[in-house]
């Protein structure tokens, strides 16, 4: 069941999560002062890294009739669209680099090179997901509108493909992207609801057009004027590179967002939230997956996507750091702090996705204590004070005592 009351569920005082939130101010605020030009460095760094690698991809190309070129060329141009799309489009479209004053590094003057629009992912993704993160109804990016990723998404027949639509919406993420904020299903009710799903429909349209073009028109025939390549093998390797970044994108979307642990809330959670309520609901919310600095990078430093969740518009470099300090609140007030390895990670999403393709009688664990979720039903109550050691004990102390009693009522069965 979706977590109906966030402090309780934390176990935590209306006073704590206001504490937890005036520390986390001030981590802003501290990172903030921070920046310079070891962050300025940075950006223009990976901007001509991604640059260079997909010249030098392009240039590649230009031998693609031979089999170990293609491979090259496309894994070249794939690794620098996804680049660009994670650690520059996504991060520079938040603001993180909007400090600069920089028209090139900008939030309102980006245009990333994917099939969907810097205008309607701003809407759908930095405003509608990143304020309503995993609230049922409010944020659409819970299942994308086709995939049950929760039991409080009463299940129906058309469910029962949720492997099938998982794939397509992995291969062809860019373009579930650039529809979502037209909103298609508006289209039967007719009005004006009807007339502006039309208008987001052409604009849309537009955008997914043109890159359509550039990608599988305008760079074959440039390529195929080389005597080593040719239309058809440029526009094959343009589709492969296309889907590395697709596959890629989505495995670091979901590992942030379905793993076992991050939990999904209620409209009830919204009222009266405090900018405390709403720092929580980000660190229950979200999953992280352990990364050195170059699976780091590769996943626009998504691997910490709970301190990104937490700062949205703080620069990706200065996240690792971040992470230690928010690692360190989470000890403090007794919080899980969900992360784990990168494959298991997204092995766990395909794992929940699988499940619940299937009707819940025919499933054995219940909504408040499947693997991929929990509620204050199964961890509700005040945070407690040992009173031996006079160390505080909350959800993290909750769940581990859960996760024992557990344990021991299996073994006593068996």
């Amino acid at each position: 069941m979706a977590v109906s009351d966030v402090k309780e569920y934390a176990h935590l005082t209306d006073a704590d999560v206001e504490a937890l939130g005036h520390e986390l101010d001030s981590i802003r605020r501290e990172i903030e002062e921070s920046r310079g030009e070891r962050d300025a460095r940075y950006i223009r760094n990976t901007i001509r890294l991604q640059r260079g690698l997909e010249a030098a991809g392009r240039t590649v190309l230009l031998g693609s009739k031979h089999r170990p070129v293609w491979w090259l060329g496309a894994s070249m141009l794939g690794v620098s669209k996804i680049i660009e799309n994670m650690e520059l489009g996504h991060n520079v479209m938040h603001g993180q680099w909007d400090w600069m004053n920089d028209p090139e590094v900008h939030s309102t003057s980006w245009e990333w090179d994917n099939a969907g629009t810097s205008e309607y992912w701003k809407q759908t993704h930095n405003y509608i997901h990143h304020k309503y993160t995993n609230v049922l109804g409010m944020d659409d990016d819970v299942g994308y509108g086709l995939i049950r990723v929760t039991r409080d998404r009463k299940w129906a027949p058309f469910n029962a493909g949720n492997l099938v639509y998982n794939t397509l919406l992995m291969l062809l993420f860019e373009y579930g992207v650039a529809i979502q904020h037209v909103e298609l299903g508006k289209l039967a009710k007719g009005g004006e609801a009807k007339a502006e799903t039309l208008r987001r429909a052409k604009f849309a349209g537009t955008k997914i057009g043109r890159q359509m073009v550039k990608d599988y028109v305008v760079t074959p025939a440039v390529c195929s004027v080389s005597p080593a390549a040719s239309y058809r093998s440029t526009l094959t390797a343009n589709i492969a590179a296309n889907l590395i970044r697709n596959v890629w994108t989505n495995a670091v979307i979901f590992c942030g967002h379905f793993p076992d642990g991050a939990e999904k809330f209620k409209k009830k959670d919204l009222e009266n939230e405090t900018k405390g309520g709403w720092y929580l609901r980000q660190m229950l919310g979200s999953a992280n997956f352990h990364s050195g600095p170059v699976l780091a990078f590769m996943s626009g430093n998504l691997s910490y996507q709970i301190e990104h969740h937490l700062f949205p518009d703080l620069p990706s470099n200065r996240l690792a750091e971040i992470s230690v300090r928010v690692r360190e609140l989470c000890d403090k007030y007794d919080l899980p702090y969900t992360t784990g390895n990168f494959a298991l990670q997204y092995a766990k999403s395909w794992r929940t996705i699988a499940k619940l393709s299937l009707p819940d009688k025919y499933l054995t664990a219940t909504s408040d204590d499947a693997p991929e979720t929990h509620s204050e039903r199964a961890f509700g109550g005040a945070a407690t004070i040992d009173p031996v050691t006079g160390k505080r004990h909350g959800l993290l102390s909750a769940m581990r005592s859960s996760k024992k009693a557990g344990k021991i009522k299996s073994l006593l069965a068996s």
